[in-house]
């Protein structure tokens, strides 16, 4: 009786999956957290607990995939380590050689001899060499100068160096995020998805960057697969304080289903937003904010993917939403902290 609750409940819960990427949002949040703990636990009884369930399994392979989880739901042997540290701790012992350095050290008496050493005095020679400084005093200064101009060139400023952390991080993400999309696509049969990505904040340059990210081909013996959604089409929005960027790409065997200019254009069309940039696979645009009009980014990032979907939809490109009205659907206040 109480397994077939919980298929009932796992099946309420792989529906939603179908066309979500996480719970709530497109962000892990405490939902997330709270049942992929759950899951962990009923695992170590019920093996192939989600054995028929592929939409859970796509998420819940995507939530153990990350860093913080990996932290918590893995096992972590400390004794290994132990014996490590006790190794590294005895190793000290071998410094009671030390003993015969100091013998060593008594060697210095021997050193006496370098009272020899008064020859250096044959170095005032050098004194010859005072010669050249009358040609060319200030000439070598001047040439010094060259040289440290050419390590100034060398070094980055500080504006370079935050954009190049800044796009690590976009690319980070856009890989992580493409693999999220090439899951719930496959599971879902979906040839198409819109999302939202936050590091580009609004910066369409990093926002394409995100989208590359998103599409590359991953590499063979990478320890973390990134990317792998070029053959899906997609729409992503990013939001800045000052803009909401959106980045339209859809493959070339799907550019004869599917316009991206016109995608772009209807998604953009209701928000008083614009195309900036256009071509038969990617174009770009952006809505700017305007608080006299009641145009805040984060407030119609959501409104915007939703158009987006529908506009899929009437091009019978997106499936329609056919849960139940009266099936369960899971929030923040479901799970207390």
């Amino acid at each position: 009786m109480a397994k077939s609750d919980v298929n009932k409940a796992l099946d309420v819960l792989n529906k939603h999956l179908l066309s979500n990427t996480y719970m709530v949002g497109h962000r892990i949040s405490l939902a997330d957290v709270s049942i992929t703990c759950a899951l962990a636990d009923a695992e170590t009884v019920l093996p192939d607990l989600l054995a028929n369930f592929s939409n859970i399994k796509r998420w819940y392979g995507t939530c153990r995939a990350q860093a913080e989880f990996k932290e918590v739901l893995t096992s972590a042997s400390p004794t290994p380590g132990a014996k490590q540290d006790s190794k590294k701790a005895a190793a000290p012992k071998k410094e009671a050689a030390p003993k015969k350095d100091a013998k060593k050290e008594a060697a210095p008496k021997k050193e006496a001899a370098p009272k020899k050493e008064a020859a250096p005095k044959k170095e005032a020679a050098p004194k010859k060499e005072a010669a050249p400084k009358k040609d060319a005093k200030a000439s070598p200064k001047k040439e010094a100068a060259p040289k440290k101009e050419a390590k100034k060139e060398g070094k980055k400023s500080p504006e370079e160096e935050a954009k190049e952390k800044k796009l690590k991080k976009v690319v980070k993400e856009g890989g992580k995020r493409g693999v999220e999309i090439e899951g719930a696509a496959d599971m879902g049969g979906l040839q198409f998805f819109c999302t939202s990505v936050d590091e580009p904040e609004g910066d369409l340059e990093m926002l394409v960057e995100s989208l590359n990210a998103m599409n590359a081909v991953a590499i063979p013996g990478d320890e973390e697969r990134k990317g792998c959604s070029g053959h899906i089409g997609k729409t992503i929005f990013s939001c800045g304080t000052e803009r909401l960027a959106v980045a339209a790409y859809v493959p070339e065997d799907k550019q004869g289903a599917l316009n991206c200019e016109e995608w772009l254009k209807n998604t953009l069309q209701n928000f008083q937003g614009k195309v900036l940039t256009s071509s038969p696979g990617l174009c770009t645009g952006e809505v700017k904010a305007d608080g006299d009009k009641g145009i805040f980014p984060l407030k119609i990032r959501e409104p915007m993917i939703l158009e987006a979907n529908n506009f899929l939809r009437q091009k019978g490109l997106f499936p329609e939403d056919k849960e139940d009205s009266d099936e369960m659907v899971f929030g923040d206040d479901d799970f207390p902290s």
